[in-house]
């Protein structure tokens, strides 16, 4: 069938869809939800036989659903209605959750279910999160069930019974005072529910140094942590830790990852920022309770490294839980740092595991975009010293020879962190996750992370010019088959999932393959095959001129004339409405 994703943003939902349903064979094309008439004129140019609507913030027109099976995507069971779903269902600690799929009518969220997938939300997970994975995930699977039942020319077939206790009713948008945080009367339990129920948008209001701001990415501190911390009133803010500051409350303490100062009052920028960026000069002062890399997972920070497996077949295995995957100059130093210390330890298998949520979505954005506005630095400037320091980590996995190297996809990667994961020697991916391998939808960007090295000694050269120029998301399946990566795993590691959903399958199955990786009889042979080839290719031609050839594209990007990649930025970081949307998606256009 012919479908139409009509979508407010090509976020990650509408990716996930638009990948599984083109692996379907369905011809797929995707318009943003500009205006009513923008709409209309997609619907007769690509005649579809469903229009389907994974993330709206508006209704569809009527003159579209009255004529159009047109089908709505819902973040809750059957009988909840309204646009904070996620929102509320995180407020009230459910654990039961849903996903519907129901036909669009003049009301919200009112028309016929046409199929739904029930899930259990994880405890302790943000929104955002549940979003990405158990939501999308089941989003995909009742979508699929869901056009099984179209008969195409016909805009009112059946949809099928809800189940009985389905009378949630409407839930209204969440108010401000539910959004707030009072540090001296709410727990420590409540102050993380807030920002939780929060997190990626639009965050939870509340006071820092004395000014309102909205805040994301809290971790509950531990007593160990507490004990050496500075004394302080509910509401002070007493050590710092990488992006983090630790706040006191009642009970005791949070740590608050990043806020988000001003929203534009009183002409400030209101960008998401680390919170010891954007509260530069109070944190300065502060203690920083700096961690072991190696620790007890309880211990919270962005980075940490653990082992397991015998003395002879030992594997490393490295996280880097970067807020929403970006990666700041700050967070690739030390990374560049923690995989020093790694290659320091006796271990046979390295695992580069990034993030839950997200591998690794290449450099910063957010904070490029503050440097413009901050006196004697410039966006380009910081661009610069931003691709300079992913390049130096990439160069980092690309040199480590001694041990085999594996990146584990638990969560999507785009852009530079695409290429980060093909600097390791195995890349293997959870079965939902989603890649983008290209950068030039932010303005045309060359990009760099040695890309040029990378794409092509996997794919060849036609196909790795075809990838960058298509810009188009890719599935891990459908990575795995053109050699993009090495695995997808699917079913054996999910339980039957086929949809991927399954993170902590994923992580079991990639430590037993790393521990057979480490115990193989041929190991020292792949690990001696991996030095020389590298040596030959360096002999050939050297990492430092494939870098340097980027970065001379990159310059012109940052300094040149055209200002696209910085128009871009802007947009993507301020969240402007889309006035059109891109052709490569738009293929009825």
């Amino acid at each position: 069938m012919k479908i139409l994703l009509l979508a407010h943003a090509f976020n990650g939902l509408t990716q996930r869809l638009f990948v599984e349903l083109r692996a379907l064979g369905h011809p797929v094309s995707v318009e943003l939800d500009i205006a009513d008439a923008v709409t209309e004129e997609a619907v007769a140019r690509f005649d579809p036989d469903v229009v389907l609507a994974p993330f709206l913030k508006r209704r569809i027109p009527e003159s579209v659903w009255s004529r159009r099976v047109c089908l709505v995507v819902h973040p809750g069971p059957p009988g909840d209605r309204g646009p904070a779903a996620l929102d509320w269902a995180v407020l009230h600690d459910e654990h039961d959750w849903g996903v519907t799929v129901l036909q669009a009518q003049a009301e919200f969220d009112a028309g016929p279910v046409w199929a739904w997938r029930p899930l259990r939300l994880r405890r302790d997970a943000t929104k955002a999160s549940l979003y990405r994975q158990e939501v999308t995930v089941a989003a995909v699977e009742a979508v699929i069930e869901a056009l099984e039942r179209v008969v195409p020319g016909s805009a009112h077939p059946a949809g099928v019974p809800p189940p009985a206790d389905a009378a949630r009713g409407w839930q209204p948008p969440v108010p401000a005072a539910r959004r707030a945080l009072d540090w001296r009367s709410h727990g420590v339990s409540e102050l993380l529910a807030r920002v939780r129920s929060a997190d990626g948008h639009p965050g939870a209001i509340a006071d820092l140094f004395g000014d309102p701001c909205r805040v994301f990415d809290a971790h509950p501190a531990t007593p160990h942590t507490l004990m050496r911390a500075p004394a302080g009133a509910p509401g002070n803010a007493v050590a710092r830790r990488g992006p983090a500051l630790l706040v006191r409350a009642g009970d005791g303490g949070v740590w608050i990852g990043h806020v988000r100062r001003g929203d534009g009052v009183g002409g400030a920028v209101a960008l998401k920022l680390a919170a010891t960026r954007a509260f530069a000069r109070q944190a300065a002062p502060l203690p920083e309770l700096d961690v072991p890399l190696l620790r007890d997972e309880s211990e919270w920070d962005e980075l940490r490294y653990h082992e397991f497996g015998p003395a002879a077949a030992r594997v490393g295995w490295l996280d880097f839980e970067f807020h929403n995957g970006a990666m700041s100059e700050r967070q690739a130093r030390r990374l560049v740092d923690a995989l020093r210390v790694a290659r320091n330890r006796a271990t046979r298998v390295l695992v580069l595991a990034g993030g839950r949520d997200f591998f690794c979505n290449g450099i910063h954005l957010h904070e490029i975009e503050a440097a413009a506005h901050e006196p004697g630095d410039s966006a380009a400037d910081a661009s610069w010293r931003h691709i300079e320091a992913i390049d130096d980590v990439a160069l980092a996995i690309l040199q480590c020879t001694d041990r085999l190297t594996v990146a584990a996809l638990r969560g999507n990667a785009g852009a530079g962190g695409c290429f980060l994961a093909l600097a390791a020697d195995r890349v293997w991916a959870r079965g939902g996750v989603v890649l983008n391998p290209h950068y030039r939808n932010m303005g045309n960007l060359y990009g760099s992370e040695y890309w040029t090295y990378l794409l092509p000694r996997r794919v060849g050269e036609d196909a790795a010019q075809a990838v960058m120029r298509e810009r188009l998301p890719t599935g891990a399946a459908q990575a795995a088959a053109q050699g993009l990566i090495d695995e997808a795993f699917g079913d054996e590691a999910f339980g039957g999932d086929a949809c991927g959903g399954d993170v902590a399958g994923f992580e079991r199955a990639v430590a037993a393959r790393a521990l057979a990786l480490a115990a193989a009889p041929a190991y020292e042979a792949a690990v001696a095959l991996k030095a020389a080839t590298r040596a030959r290719d360096e002999a050939a031609k050297p990492l430092a001129s494939y870098r340097a050839e980027e970065l001379d594209r990159m310059r012109r990007n940052f300094y040149g004339f055209d200002p696209s990649y910085h128009v871009a930025r802007h947009h993507f970081v301020h969240r402007k409405p889309h006035a059109w949307t891109p052709r490569h998606l738009a293929v009825h256009r």
